[in-house]
């Protein structure tokens, strides 16, 4: 399992989460900081990454498109540093591995976690 940190979350993600034994880079090494959420989607897409993020739009992007990767990890908490919320994301790709190596929407925050198997399926 790969993780491409998007942007919005600091850098120093990628140590914290290769001392959890987690192969994790940050946007920042691999394209422009001013790149379209699209492009990032495309580059994990494209090299097998799951995305980590804050952001809303990439699960907005899933949703519109139907897609069935990159599965995307949602931190959904005020404080977004890894000091907060680290632990509960490791446990939750720990146990949600496969699921999201299939293709997943996890979101993560304080209280809970959500796993949706994409493509994402509108509800009747």
């Amino acid at each position: 399992m790969k993780l491409l940190i998007d942007m919005n979350l600091s850098p120093r993600w990628s140590n914290v989460l290769a001392t959890a034994g987690i192969d994790a880079v940050h946007w920042s090494t691999l394209g422009a900081n001013n790149a379209p959420d699209s492009e990032i989607m495309a580059y994990a897409r494209t090299n097998d990454y799951i995305v980590l993020t804050d952001d809303l739009d990439f699960s907005a992007i899933l949703a519109v498109t139907h897609g069935e990767k990159p599965s995307v990890i949602q931190v959904r908490t005020n404080d977004v540093s890894p000091d907060v919320i680290c632990k509960q994301i490791v446990a939750a790709l720990n146990q949600m591995a496969s699921e999201l190596e299939a293709g997943a929407l996890l979101t993560v925050d304080t209280n809970r976690t959500r796993l949706r198997v994409l493509p994402l399926q509108q509800k009747h």
